[in-house]
């Protein structure tokens, strides 16, 4: 295993699972809604862009076709290396080994901050929160976007599989923070009935797995998310 960023937090799919994680990212949101709903609060174009829990750089090439500058940070060093050589060929893209709480970026040196499933679940994240407000410019808005625990059999297979994780404290640690949502219709369409199985697989424990399979025919499952941002 490569270099761990210091106080990172371990994520038990993309980290243990990064093969099956890139068919997950394949699968999820292929109508982009994500996105669209992110650029109308505040478009990336020509603007500099950090894109937090970057995994293995997905997302990095769609956010480097109209931004001036994007910077990923990833604190799986594995994983960082890979988002380094997926975008090799893209001059305005570079990727840090970094944790959420300690950004390797000046202060006010980005306009869009996102982090997509990645680190900002609510209590516990405060230290990242301070960051964003450091290296994000005035009028700069920072996006996290993650599960919806409250809606569809995805939530609830996730409620299962975490009981720990309590839906009223996030909500209130986000509306405490002044953060702002917006629910997301999402959904995941595969290829192979394999590759769906096998992502359910990393997503949920062993026996909510099994419910999960049992429970999602064919090769699409809805995927209830949140966007919540915040302007500075």
């Amino acid at each position: 295993m490569g270099r761990i960023a210091k106080g990172a937090i371990p994520s038990p799919n993309i980290w243990n699972n990064p093969r099956v994680y890139e068919l997950e990212n394949r699968a999820v949101d292929p109508e982009r809604r994500a996105d669209a709903a992110m650029a109308a609060i505040r478009p990336w174009d020509d603007s500099d862009v950090l894109d937090i829990g970057c995994g293995t750089g997905y997302h990095l090439p769609s956010f480097a076709a109209t931004a001036r500058r994007v910077v990923g940070v990833e604190p799986h060093g594995d994983l960082a290396a890979l988002a380094t050589r997926r975008c090799a060929a893209l001059p305005n893209v570079s990727v840090h080994t970094a944790s959420a709480q300690s950004l390797p970026l000046p202060d006010a040196s980005v306009d869009v901050a996102v982090a997509r499933w990645a680190y900002f679940f609510g209590p516990g994240c405060e230290p990242g929160l301070t960051e964003l407000r450091r290296v994000v410019r005035r009028g700069g808005v920072a996006f996290v976007i993650d599960l919806d625990a409250s809606r569809g059999a995805f939530g609830r297979w996730f409620s299962r599989s975490t009981p720990t994780y309590s839906l009223r404290t996030v909500e209130d640690f986000w509306a405490r923070h002044g953060w702002r949502r917006q629910p997301l219709d999402l959904r995941m369409v595969f290829e192979r009935r394999a590759d769906l199985e096998a992502v359910l697989r990393i997503e949920f424990t062993p026996e909510v797995a099994d419910l999960a399979i049992s429970e999602a025919p064919g090769l699409e499952i809805a995927y209830p998310n949140i966007l919540r941002w915040h302007v500075f």
